[in-house]
């Protein structure tokens, strides 16, 4: 019996030795996620909200002061180009056209009898033309006979005073006939001066009626029927009688992030998804960057404050829809994916892989706390472990390398390009088949070079993706 239990014993031990001994070896591994350096397609991606604009709206606005009588298009209509919108009472400016009208009829007429009365004064001259001719030749010959001593000088003095009369008559008809032609003539002028009027009015009574200047949607009305409007300042109360958009070129109007504004470009594609229309997508293309910095909170331009408070900033990007929808209404919020850059078949990495470390410590390995490069965003910042400038670390990744058959990482310096939503592109430092620490984070801030490491099979591999977001 004895001997039994010492066989159980010395078991025992030998189990007990075994297990400390796997249990010291496991120790000495720092458990990890390993993944292998691939090639991806990735797209790099602003992404932005804002709200569906219309690139073309007016306001109309009242050009004369009255009551609203009519308002023949409400809030989201449709109207044609040349439709009439609403009316300002016009009974004034109506009666002054028709007034004037009449006027211009008048002066027609006015005019028509004084040309008649040109004709009868220029048919008197030619009459007392022809009567002169008559009474110059019975002169002339009642000379010839005076002289002859033929013609008594009573019948001569008579000849002589005839044709002196007929000269008079002719005057006469010659000024008559001026006189008909002034008439005429100003009578064409008051004509006219009454045409000229009349444009006037009908000016001012078109002022009363509000006609669409283009085909669009009523967006807005803020004035009811009955209502007085005012001509006045745009978009003071009283002054406009709607707003009318042109939804034939439409617009998203979106705020990006000052940090990502510099990857944003003229010419860009972008996909832009609308709240109020899910699974829908509406291709564009960036239009306009705003070159002036809004403030997050009041949406002012930093220009126009001079407040010097630091806040978040944001700038304006335009990106016209290639295919616009009638679904479509101005002030639907949105969000737009900008492509700022594309790249097919490169080197990438996942996102978090990527470190920072102070070189003088990958000389002499000890612990050493630094933070990850995806969550570095201001290289002038104090890393709290060193106390170096972040600006004076190194970007790199753990390689997983065989040393004696066991796995130990190796820190490799890398340079990146653009950056997806979970991966970055890797531009020299790490080949395609390389296995690298993916992660997780936790043993990544800590993890250490030469460090003996293992698969952790209890963690899922985190899953590649070519999608991006810089936002």
């Amino acid at each position: 019996m004895k001997k039994l239990l010492l066989i159980i014993g010395a078991f025992v031990l030998l189990a007990g030795i075994v297990v400390l001994t796997i249990v010291r070896a496991q120790a000495a591994y720092t458990k990890v996620l390993i993944g292998t350096v691939n090639r991806e397609d990735l797209v790099s991606v602003v992404n932005a909200t804002g709200q569906i604009r219309p690139q073309t709206y007016v306001n109309v606005g009242a050009n004369a002061i009255g009551r609203v009588t009519n308002l023949y298009a409400k809030e989201g209509d449709k109207v044609t180009k040349g439709e009439i919108l609403a009316t300002i009472e016009n009974t004034q400016q109506e009666a002054n056209v028709l007034g004037q009208q009449a006027a211009i009829a008048a002066g027609g007429t006015d005019i028509q009898s004084d040309l008649a009365n040109e004709k009868t004064q220029q048919a008197n001259v030619e009459h007392a033309q022809a009567d002169l001719v008559q009474k110059k030749l019975d002169y002339q010959r009642a000379v010839a006979l005076y002289n002859a001593q033929v013609m008594s000088k009573q019948d001569f003095d008579a000849k002589k005073a005839a044709y002196d009369l007929d000269v008079a008559s002719l005057a006469q008809a010659e000024d008559g006939l001026a006189q008909a032609k002034a008439q005429t003539a100003s009578a064409r002028a008051h004509l006219k001066t009454a045409q000229a009027t009349l444009v006037v009015e009908k000016d001012l009574y078109a002022q009363t009626i509000a006609i669409a200047p283009f085909n669009g949607i009523v967006t807005n009305e803020p004035v009811r029927q009955g209502e007085m409007v005012v001509p006045g300042i745009q978009n003071t109360e009283g002054s406009t009688l709607m707003t009318l958009a042109n939804m034939a070129v439409v617009t998203a109007e979106v705020k990006v992030d000052e940090t990502d504004i510099v990857n944003v470009a003229d010419g860009q594609q972008a996909d832009v998804t609308v709240d109020a229309i899910p699974g829908k997508v509406f291709r564009g293309h960036v239009t306009e960057v705003g070159d002036q910095a809004l403030l997050r909170s009041s949406g002012q331009s930093t220009s126009q404050t001079t407040s010097g408070v630091e806040e978040a900033k944001d700038f304006k990007v335009v990106v016209t829809l290639d295919h616009p929808s009638d679904e479509l209404r101005p002030g639907l919020s949105c969000t737009a994916a900008i492509i700022t850059a594309r790249k097919n078949n490169v080197v990438a990495i996942p996102i978090q892989a990527l470190v920072m470390r102070d070189p003088n410590q990958l000389k002499n390995p000890g612990h050493v706390q630094t933070v990850s490069a995806a969550t570095n965003n201001n290289d002038a910042a104090i890393n709290p472990a060193t106390g170096l400038p972040q600006n004076q670390l190194v970007q790199g990744v753990f390689v997983v390398r065989k040393v004696n058959g066991k796995d130990r990482v190796h820190f490799v310096k890398v340079t990146t390009g653009i950056t997806g939503a979970t991966d970055i592109e890797v531009l020299s430092g790490l080949q395609p088949g390389d296995r690298i620490v993916t992660g997780t984070y936790q043993v990544l801030r800590d993890l250490k070079q030469d460090a003996l490491v293992k698969q952790d099979t209890s963690l899922a591999a985190p899953q590649n993706t070519n999608s991006s977001s810089t936002e």
